[in-house]
């Protein structure tokens, strides 16, 4: 069995080099120039040896540890934001890192949360929110953080990767109309960043063919400034409304998936087949949901998995650096609503 025990040291000694040159062949230190044939035999015997790198010491002199620290707000609480999170965490584990998640529930912890990550000597800290948004740092943490995840800086200081909602609207609204869809309605998420660039891709979608959107189909799916679980819906409301005049959508887009949910409920009360009477489209691809509907619901795909990833290449070191503001696509999911 190994001896996990084995040290730099005496790997010097059996071979008769110093410390500091089996240390530069084993953890790769460009700056110490040794013959290719004596860093192969190095690696040989420590490899023979079961030589274990000891990374706190190796990290206490280097002043930073192999860790990834994360300020969560809200992430790790939200069933399909988590693989933001998953994702990322995957792909630093092949670079030899570890991640340290520490979660905040409101802005005056944010503070407080990046200073007891940075007790671990991590070699960078992120912020990752669960929706897309605009966060404001406190100023004690902005020199911290090193790249926004899912959300976007205040001060446009600090890197951030989103979700490219804008081009995801587009996208969703230029398959309908491929599909054969001419008069589409659009039940978006009122006071939210994503609602806000999602209506501007529609409408952009819209003027590319020279058309122009029914105003009165833009309608919010929810009462109050702000989507919410909480806020009393409108969806049941604005449907058969819309369907009860004699100019009717043959399309409706959600703002999401749950939203969708409630369209499906209301054209069946309504008696409106899908797709055959109107064809439901959304946004996320919440599992659950979506695949689940019947039938199911063509969506476009939050870019959640590839944002971890991306986020894990940059603070890995690895790859193209990031850009002030990095907008990752969504993919689309056809299914049978369109």
């Amino acid at each position: 069995m190994p001896d996990a025990k084995i040290s730099l040291q005496d790997i010097a000694r059996r071979l008769g080099v110093s410390a500091k040159t089996v240390s530069g062949a084993l953890h790769g230190d460009g700056s110490i120039r040794m013959a290719e044939g004596t860093r192969a035999r190095i690696k040989a015997l420590a490899d023979e040896l079961g030589y274990v790198p000891n990374m706190v010491a190796r990290g206490m002199r280097q002043g930073v540890m192999p860790i990834i620290g994360i300020v969560a707000d809200g992430l790790i609480t939200q069933p399909f934001a988590t693989e933001i999170l998953r994702a990322f965490d995957n792909s630093v584990r092949t670079e030899g890192l570890s991640v340290v998640v520490t979660s905040v529930g409101d802005p005056s912890t944010v503070e407080a949360s990046v200073a007891e990550l940075q007790r671990f000597m991590p070699r960078a800290i992120a912020y990752a929110a669960m929706y897309h948004q605009v966060v404001d740092l406190p100023k004690a943490a902005r020199g911290a953080v090193k790249l926004m995840i899912n959300c976007r800086d205040s001060e446009g200081e600090i890197a951030s990767l989103v979700p490219a909602e804008r081009e995801a609207a587009e996208a969703i609204v230029n398959h309908l109309f491929d599909r054969g869809r001419k008069s589409i309605a659009f039940l978006n998420l009122p006071g939210l960043l994503a609602g806000t660039m999602r209506e501007d891709g529609f409408r952009a979608a819209h003027a590319a063919r020279g058309l122009a959107p029914n105003e009165a189909w833009i309608r919010p799916a929810t009462r109050g400034p702000l989507y919410s679980d909480r806020a009393r819906s409108l969806v049941f409301a604005h449907v058969q409304e819309m369907l009860s005049g004699p100019v009717r959508p043959d399309a409706i887009l959600c703002g999401n998936d749950r939203v969708a949910l409630e369209a499906y409920n209301t054209l069946r009360r309504i008696g409106a087949r899908i797709p055959e009477d109107v064809a439901v489209a959304s946004f996320d691809n919440q599992v659950e949901i979506a695949a689940r509907l019947d039938p199911p619901l063509t969506t476009m795909a939050l870019p959640h998995r590839a944002i971890g990833r991306r986020a894990a290449e940059i603070l890995a070191g690895q790859g193209r650096r990031a850009n002030s503001i990095e907008e990752i696509p969504f993919r689309l999911v056809e299914r049978a609503s369109v």
